[in-house]
């Protein structure tokens, strides 16, 4: 794959490779080239690889099938008397392109771009899923806003979610090509803003990753110490995780990976539906609630345990169960930051499709998906446990064999997206700082795999000490979804739609790159140009955009404030501590 850092189109030497006059191969990251060429090959591409060259083909409703062996080009084959123009003169010596790159034919080059490109909408829709659907906090987060607000609040982000995965979509269209090709988030940025940008989405998006396999140890470490009985140490029980991916996160390359991730949505599922069954059937779980780690309790203080030890009815709101806590409310709503926040990877998935062009139906698909299963597990349990729901929410039931059920079941699906997160991670990481800064060979090298190997226990290792530093589930993905996950899904979208806008509705008739001669033509610059590019069309969406992204901006401050308070109040009650051997889960003293 693309990210393993083995593209095919960014290779000098090899088969097919020979020295054409046409398209070239070019550095992945080069300042010198400007929006407009970015544009013109975007356009070339996207309509060669829609039948017949008609731009939105791609848009037929026809499922893809899966390629099981082999690459499907479609009907492309390569044109080898087309543009085979030697770049040598007559007395052998090199001719000079204005990219200064060598260069291979423009058929060949298109046929290799699609070998580098094999994945369908239908894989990708269960790599959305996969990354999104994690309802099990759905329930808790209806506990601190309680049915209505909890409802609107779901929808509305939900929908946002689908709008800003729509813009990444239309940049992603726009912006990549068999020339430049677009890899990661990234990328986006770097060709709209530069590369002050590119290095501050690539820096924040490894802190998330790496906070997301943070909170997966959590997760696994706290089932593995209710399936235990807490007989094993909590800390232990975080570490076996690390342990664990540090030997899955040896495998590079994210090949057939669609096939696991179909095999983890269907647990997760399976998952919901145990839990919705007991839920309905028995007591919640007054052991984790006591111990107070991740349920509403230690929100908004609505279950106070009776003197004789019994607990009060399960009781449910229409509107915030407690109007004066509202940080803890707050931090519900991040629960559903943090179960949208998969828009970090679109660009990664449309990297590896065959047609980007429809990355849209998997997304729709998925996301409609994804909504309905939130909606009906969230309002489900919060209806049977009220106050008493418990992140994650499997593990808020009483049978003791239910509770191993989903469990283990639990611990195989977040193994298998901890899997995914720390691949794409590392290998954001290792391309991005590692071999751009300290020029480190590709990851197809020996050395490169050596490099790989060593990377892997260093970074599961950091997610231990995350995980066992801050062992309360809801605060930790809290602090996540506001600092991390709200900025890639409902942030930087209309930021970077706002940029890529106006600096397309600047360009004026007449301006534009000219692919003879590599030049750009533009009759201005400055701030005139800018104020053009604003105003020219649809301002009022853009106005929309400024609007949609400083209030992004401002959910993410409440966020990470009511996290941090929650945090804090819980650190200083004792009821959680850092390295401890005492599960979050265990009531007992």
């Amino acid at each position: 794959m693309a990210l393993d850092g083995g593209d095919p189109r960014l290779s000098t030497a090899g088969v097919g490779v020979h020295s054409y006059q046409g398209s070239a191969i070019r550095k992945m990251h080069d300042s010198s080239v400007t929006f407009e060429e970015y544009l013109y090959y975007a356009e070339e591409t996207r309509a060669r690889e829609t039948p017949g060259g008609r731009h939105g083909v791609g848009m037929s409703i026809l499922p893809a099938r899966f390629a099981k062996k082999g690459v499907d080009n479609g009907d492309i084959s390569p044109s080898p008397d087309k543009n085979e123009k030697s770049l040598e003169d007559e007395k052998g010596n090199a001719a000079p392109a204005y990219d200064n790159h060598i260069g291979i034919a423009d058929e060949e080059w298109f046929v290799a771009s699609r070998a580098a490109r094999t994945a369908t909408w239908g894989a990708v829709f269960y790599l959305i899923t996969t990354d999104i659907l994690g309802p099990f906090s759905v329930p808790w987060a209806f506990g601190t806003t309680g049915y209505g607000p909890g409802i609107t609040l779901y929808t509305v982000f939900g929908a946002l979610a689908g709008y800003s995965g729509w813009q990444l979509w239309r940049m992603f269209l726009r912006l990549d090509s068999d020339q430049y090709p677009l890899k990661t988030y990234g990328d986006i940025a770097f060709r709209v803003y530069g590369t002050w940008a590119r290095h501050s989405l690539n820096f924040l998006q490894t802190v998330q990753l790496l906070c997301n396999v943070g909170v997966i140890v959590i997760q696994n470490g706290q089932s593995l110490s209710q399936v235990s009985n807490f007989k094993l140490c909590y800390a232990i029980c975080c570490l076996v995780w690390a342990i664990a991916g540090m030997l899955v996160g040896q495998v590079r390359t994210l090949q057939k990976y669609g096939f696991i991730a179909n095999f983890a949505i269907w647990l997760n599922v399976l998952i919901i539906f145990i839990t919705m069954g007991v839920a309905a059937h028995s007591l919640p779980n007054y052991d984790a609630i006591a111990g107070a780690a991740g349920t509403v309790a230690e929100l908004t203080p609505l279950v106070t345990q009776n003197p004789d030890g019994s607990w009060p009815p399960v009781t449910r709101s229409g509107g915030l169960p407690n109007p004066g806590y509202f940080s803890g409310a707050v931090l519900g709503l991040m629960q559903a930051v943090y179960s949208y926040g998969g828009a970090m990877l679109f660009c990664e998935f449309m990297s590896e499709m065959k047609r980007p062009w429809d990355f849209w139906k998997g997304m729709v698909c998925a996301q409609s998906f994804i909504y309905v299963c939130y909606m009906l597990y969230g309002l489900f349990i919060y209806s049977y446990q009220g106050q008493y729901t418990y992140n994650p929410a499997y593990q808020g039931i009483a049978p003791y064999n239910w509770q191993t059920a989903g469990n283990v079941l639990g611990i195989v699906s977040a193994l298998i997206a901890a899997g995914l997160y720390g691949n794409i991670g590392v290998k954001v990481l290792y391309n991005n700082i590692l071999v751009d800064v300290f020029k480190a060979p590709p990851l197809t090298t020996r050395t490169g795999k050596l490099l790989w190997a060593g990377i892997i226990p260093i970074y599961w290792a950091i997610a231990f000490i995350l995980a066992a530093s801050i062992p309360n589930f809801s605060a930790l993905t809290g602090i996540v979804a506001a600092v991390c996950i709200l900025q890639f899904t409902y942030s930087f979208p209309p930021f970077l739609m706002l940029g890529f806008e106006i600096k397309q509705h600047a360009m004026q008739p007449g301006e534009g790159f000219d692919p003879a001669t590599g030049q750009v033509t533009r009759h201005d610059s400055g701030i005139k140009r800018w104020v053009r590019g604003f105003m020219a069309k649809y301002w009022y969406v853009k106005v929309f955009n400024v609007l949609y992204f400083l209030g992004a901006l401002v959910t993410a401050g409440l966020g990470s404030y009511s996290a941090i308070e929650a945090l804090i109040a819980q650190f200083a009650a004792g009821k959680i501590n850092a390295f401890s051997c005492h599960s979050p889960l265990d009531a007992s003293s």
